[in-house]
């Protein structure tokens, strides 16, 4: 990231303005009107209401609802754009920023996940930074050394709310349930991610494509308190963690103020009560996404769109009472299986991105999302741990 300073007042664009990201960022804004001005507005609709109220408080130059307005506010002349939108909706808006020259504060992993190679290609150094809690943690820790001296990175999880369950007691879980997560408050969708551990499958693909580290030097570690964000290990044995009470105040003060912090953005940890911080391996009999994510990631291409596509698709299926908790990895597993063959310019067994197109992503997530709906109406409910 890069750590050119600006001391002035900056113009921000907030997508997805109306969701958890996009709420807590105007917070920071009407907390901090000295550092911050809102310039643009877009969200998807699902809160008119809602949007219409922040229209009215931050009276910025350009607001709409829809992917096209939220492209057309990220090719927007500021400073920061905040991409807080869920969802493979995310990418166009993405690369408009990207393509714009101006700072992305990037919370929606989607698009980074499915863009892959097309959104680090467009991106200057420096010009992405991270707004998920994990990869803004590693990007604070990423501070403390050279990126020669990194030799892992370690992803915390909270294991979200059914840690310690085997599979045999996940397979009448109910939506209501998954979405009692107990650390976080996020919005539905990555609830149920958090819950499935989908979420912290994207999380290792995106940290590879950020950091440029290594599928195999990426873990994943649960940690139930949710303190410590993540941790990088250096080569000497030294090892640098975040830690601040779970919030997401802090990622993205950071991101819309980087290299500088705001002060007070949230509360501190409180040495002042006694507390102890657990660690626990990952059960990936129980919780196989990260492992099936971890794969696609390794195989490239259009296959973590496949994956995210796929997954999206189930997730509403589950909270419709369509497919059961357990179907929803499973299902992802059977796409990706159908998936097309690696491609022959591969001799490794990946798929190359050599000529990936926006088109091809595109194509390939909407042949997901229509194979996953054709296997949740037909398939029976699946047993064992699936593979990629």
């Amino acid at each position: 990231m890069s750590e050119q300073r600006t001391d002035r007042r900056r113009d921000v664009v907030v997508l997805g303005s109306t969701g958890s990201i996009g709420t807590q960022a105007l917070d920071l804004v009407r907390a901090n009107p000295d550092r911050f001005r809102v310039v643009g507005l877009t969200a998807g609709g699902s809160s008119p209401d809602r949007f219409q109220r922040q229209v009215d408080e931050f009276a910025p130059a350009f607001s709409g609802l829809g992917e096209e307005a939220s492209v057309a506010a990220a090719s927007m002349d500021c400073d920061v754009v905040l991409n807080g939108i869920t969802g493979a909706v995310g990418l166009r808006p993405t690369l408009a920023a990207l393509d714009a020259g101006t700072t992305l504060a990037l919370a929606n992993k989607e698009s980074l996940v499915m863009g892959g190679p097309l959104v680090l290609e467009r991106a200057r150094p420096g010009q992405i930074v991270p707004v998920d809690s994990e990869h803004s943690a590693i990007a604070q820790c990423l501070r403390g050394g050279r990126r020669d001296e990194v030799r892992r990175l370690v992803l915390t999880a909270s294991g979200g709310p059914f840690r310690g369950r085997s599979r045999a007691e996940l397979e009448e879980v109910t939506p209501e349930q998954a979405m009692a997560h107990p650390t976080w408050d996020m919005g539905p969708v990555i609830t149920i991610n958090s819950a499935t551990l989908v979420n912290k499958g994207l999380e290792v693909i995106e940290a590879h494509l950020l950091f440029g580290v290594p599928f195999e030097a990426i873990e994943v570690v649960v940690h139930p308190t949710s303190v410590v964000h993540s941790m990088v290990e250096f080569v000497d044995g030294s090892t640098l963690v975040q830690a601040s009470p779970p919030t997401m105040l802090i990622p993205i003060a950071l991101g819309l103020a980087w290299p500088d912090r705001v002060p007070d953005a949230a509360p501190a940890v409180d040495w002042t009560r006694a507390e102890t911080w657990e660690f626990h391996p990952l059960d990936d009999e129980a919780f196989p996404a990260v492992a099936l994510a971890r794969a696609a990631g390794e195989r490239g291409g259009t296959a973590p769109a496949v994956f995210n596509a796929a997954n999206e698709v189930c997730v509403e299926a589950f909270r419709s009472g369509r497919l059961r908790f357990t179907e929803i990895v499973a299902t992802i597993s059977r796409v990706l299986r159908s998936h097309d063959v690696p491609s022959k310019d591969s001799s490794d067994g990946a798929e190359s991105a050599v000529g990936l197109t926006v088109d091809d992503v595109l194509a390939a997530d909407a042949w997901a999302r229509e194979e996953a709906a054709r296997l949740v109406t037909t398939t029976e409910p699946q047993q064992g741990t699936p593979t990629a």
